[in-house]
């Protein structure tokens, strides 16, 4: 065999020399060079520049960086549709910025006007650049590989020898080995035209579609999203109705009527918690147990909600998101008549469950004069007490091992029916008194499971129940297109790594009998960039084809001595020496084998 050179010069004439044979090795658009001579382009003209330079890489790359520059203020600065009172808070701590903020559209980053055109415009710019890259692969799909250039030698990986085997027999064992190959392969006049890696071309398509989808996917998403909160107590139960929510947030096109039917009873909460080493108090097990239905006259199924283990009811997911004490209180009047029991929902303050909240009787009592009123009463909570010498009211652990309840009692109007909303967990003390101890303090207690608090005047009492109970928060999220985002990020990921890592390349084999009746085989390859993959695989492919086609020595020069006797090189041995048929004088030959670039 002889030897294969590559040549990494890339000369004008060259380039000229490939013609159809080196071009178009992607479906990138091939940008005019500019004249320095442009007549007016007019508004026809300047609409199809702008078109353009729109949908071109560099542009749609641009407004990708811009748009993740414009998702920052979102993360950085309160959004009205995620947290309301962050939002209130920030604009009472920033009399100079909030209003600025507002005109800028930062408290809507995602709905405002600056990020939707950078949206919109990336939208439409990855639709330009897909939609005329995709028909012409197509294109090129349907096609055949263009024939070999005149001058195969020219191209940057190449190889030739001589060989006793007639041209057709050396073009049908290329056509059979390519196409063994994978390479898409065809016979053109007295060569054999081949190529691969068109997954390369398909990766990149399939990466810029799939930004699409999750720019649709994400879009969709945010537009008819919902997620509410809630607060359940064991036995009590939730309906996926507006009106069940603690608090709800949607997108701007979600609607009531997208809300899944469905309903669930909280039957049991179970928490463990590691007793002793350094993750003591660290939950163990966070489960709840419930019973729930879909549709109005759905069947009954029990279930387990986990951490990070959501119940799915059609598009929406329950998750468990937190948990609490509802210690058990009941509230008499000055007559000894029942006049609030429930459980109340106390908000944990620490990760020992250290909880407050309020109890609030709003209707049914009287006071000992006979007048209606409302009680209030301010209610810490541990679930274990570190014992009178702690001095706080701090849990020592998150367990029911020591539960002590104390209580602050006040009379008066709770507020309630002023038409303004109140947090069930808050108390308003404006209008409300004290209730005052033997020593004009306020009336305050600390009760265990069982015990009484009297109130004075024989206003009443509140007892704090043996039965203590628990508290799960869910919270209900619909995100329709999760699923598609998901499978889009997926197929961005493969279609870049197909990209990156397979090489479009072209592969030509000639075979034409000599002046002196001998086949001269010439083999070369052409990738879309320089790598060492091709002069690799053409040195491969050539060494399987010189198999079937052996070489022979190469005719002896006029006047050349007569050999000694010494036995002949193999020709087709690596590191045989032998005579290259390049017409390229500047290329330096290289053993065939393993065809390594210069």
């Amino acid at each position: 065999m002889s030897d294969t050179t590559t040549d990494n010069s890339t000369q004008t004439g060259d380039d000229q020399d490939l013609g159809a044979a080196g071009s178009q090795l992607s479906t990138a658009p091939v940008e005019d060079s500019p004249s320095p001579d442009l007549p007016s382009l007019g508004v026809i003209g300047w609409a199809r520049w702008f078109w353009r330079q729109l949908t071109s890489m560099r542009v749609a790359l641009l407004l990708l960086l811009l748009l993740s520059l414009a998702a920052i203020p979102g993360s950085l600065i309160p959004q009205t549709g995620i947290n309301e009172a962050q939002v209130a808070d920030f604009r009472e701590r920033h009399d100079v910025l909030a209003p600025v903020y507002d005109k800028l559209g930062l408290f809507n980053v995602y709905s405002s006007v600056w990020f939707s055109a950078i949206y919109i415009l990336l939208f439409v710019s990855l639709i330009g650049c897909i939609v005329p890259r995709t028909w012409q692969f197509v294109g090129q799909l349907r096609g055949r590989p263009p024939g070999a250039p005149r001058r195969l030698t020219r191209l940057p990986a190449h190889t030739t020898w001589r060989t006793s085997a007639d041209p057709e027999e050396v073009r049908e064992a290329a056509l059979a080995l390519l196409r063994k190959r994978r390479f898409r392969a065809h016979a053109v006049g007295d060569a054999v035209a081949a190529e691969k890696g068109y997954l390369r071309e398909l990766g990149n398509l399939a990466f810029h579609l799939a930004l699409i989808v999750m720019l649709i996917a994400f879009a969709w998403g945010q537009l008819f999203k919902s997620e509410g909160n809630k607060i359940v107590v064991e036995g009590d139960g939730f309906s996926n109705t507006l009106t069940q929510y603690d608090d709800f947030k949607s997108g701007n096109l979600f609607t009531n009527d997208d809300l899944e039917p469905f309903s669930f009873d909280v039957e049991e909460f179970t928490g463990t918690y590691e007793r002793t080493g350094p993750n003591r108090g660290t939950p163990r097990t966070y489960e709840t147990e419930v019973t729930y239905t879909e549709g109005a006259d759905g069947e009954e199924k029990n279930a387990l909600i986990k951490v990070n283990k959501p119940l799915e009811i059609g598009d929406a997911k329950v998750y468990l998101v937190s948990h609490g004490y509802a210690p058990v209180v009941t509230v008499r009047d000055g007559k000894g008549e029942i006049v609030y029991q429930d459980a109340v929902p106390l908000l944990p303050l620490d990760n020992n469950v250290t909880s407050n909240g309020v109890v609030k009787v709003l209707d049914g009592y009287r006071n000992p004069e006979g007048k209606k009123e409302q009680l209030g009463f301010q209610a810490f909570f541990v679930p274990t007490f570190g014992g009178s010498a702690s001095g706080t009211m701090l849990s020592q652990f998150p367990a029911l091992d020591y539960p002590v309840l104390a209580l602050n009692a006040y009379h008066g109007d709770l507020k309630a029916d002023s038409g303004i909303p109140q947090s069930v967990y808050q108390m308003d003390k404006t209008k409300m008194k004290e209730f005052k101890d033997a020593d004009g303090e306020l009336l305050k207690k600390l009760l265990t499971p069982g015990e009484t608090m009297t109130l004075p005047g024989g206003a009443g009492s509140i007892t704090f129940e043996k039965d203590i109970k628990e508290w799960a928060g869910f919270q209900v999220v619909q995100e329709p297109g999760g699923g598609w985002a998901l499978g889009g990020a997926l197929t961005a990921i493969g279609g870049l790594a197909a990209s990156l890592f397979v090489q479009r390349r072209r592969v030509w084999v000639r075979a034409v009998r000599g002046d002196d009746g001998v086949t001269v085989v010439e083999m070369a390859g052409l990738g879309r960039s320089e790598s060492a993959k091709v002069p690799e695989e053409l040195g491969d492919l050539a060494g399987t084809l010189y198999e079937r086609a052996p070489g022979v020595p190469d005719p002896e020069p006029d006047g050349a001595p007569e050999p000694d006797g010494t036995p002949p090189e193999d020709p087709g041995a690596p590191g045989a020496s032998g005579t290259t048929t390049s017409t390229d004088t500047d290329s330096q030959a290289v053993p065939a084998e393993g065809a390594e670039q210069q």
